[in-house]
């Protein structure tokens, strides 16, 4: 029999296994996508110039990497996505506390808002173009765009979500407004805020890519068009890589970040 308060190793194989089993399921899918480009590239079922070979894509990234190139279109567009989607954080995040502490507001101002929000990045394009031209404010315009929507929406819900006795018990130890929001309505409502601020980094990463494709001379989704207009399509896949790579890294980073500020929550409780 084993000591109590120590595992048995069935116990703790049983616990290994469920961490990694579901890391295990997530593997079969993409090997089999690179097995069979790999296969189509080794057997020409399409021209190699339309195709390149996994090692064909992978030799170019790393001269890529080696060259320096890839990292200067990568700061510029780092540089412009944060940028943009600090301004979506900000605006967004007004607007959702705005219209999650005041119905009348949100009466006003969301089915404005809903309209909106429902025209894509790229149908605001043409219009900003001829406002404020193909510079960087049009790229951090549209980036803070796809940014504040996940938002302001997210935040508007988390605050409309905090339970009522909780403001009843705030009134009752006579909270000012800025307790009231800074002390209850913001930490009951993190969970959603968070997730707004996640969808939020997203949607910016995703359409700073799509702006660089069409108006600039210099980043990720520039290199893309690049690649494309000179028939290179093994530098078009390797930026194709970076920009899944570095998104995925992203959304984790910002995944830790949730996770210690609600083990900081949890331990303040």
């Amino acid at each position: 029999m084993a000591a109590a308060g120590r595992s048995s190793p069935v116990s703790a194989w049983r616990r290994l296994q469920e961490r990694i089993a579901p890391r295990l399921v997530a593997w079969p899918f993409p090997l089999a996508v690179l097995l069979l480009w790999y296969l189509g590239a080794r057997f020409e079922w399409i021209a190699p110039q339309v195709l390149p070979s996994p090692a064909a894509v992978w030799a170019t990234l790393l001269d890529l990497l080696r060259t320096g190139e890839i990292w200067g279109h990568l700061q510029v567009s780092m540089t412009r996505v944060f940028a943009g989607f600090a301004v979506g954080l900000a605006v967004g995040g007004a607007l959702g506390v705005a219209m999650g502490l005041s119905p009348t507001f949100k009466d006003y101002v969301y089915p404005l808002f809903k309209a909106f929000s429902q025209v894509p990045v790229l149908g605001w394009l043409p219009l900003l173009m001829l406002l404020v031209g193909i510079d960087e404010a049009l790229k951090i315009i549209l980036i803070a765009k796809a940014a504040l929507v996940p938002i302001a929406l997210n935040t508007c819900k988390g605050i409309q979500g905090v339970p009522t006795r909780y403001i009843e018990v705030a009134r009752v130890l006579r909270f000012t407004r800025w307790q009231l929001l800074t002390k209850v309505v913001l930490p009951s409502a993190f969970a959603p805020i968070w997730s707004g601020v996640r969808y939020g980094f997203t949607h910016a990463w995703l359409a700073l890519v799509v702006v660089e494709l069409l108006a600039s001379s210099e980043g990720i989704g520039f290199l893309i068009v690049y690649g494309r207009q000179l028939f290179q399509l093994d530098v078009v896949l390797a930026a194709v890589v970076v920009v899944g790579i570095v998104g995925y890294l992203l959304d984790k980073a910002l995944a830790l970040v949730e996770l210690r500020l609600t083990r900081w929550r949890r331990a303040g409780f």
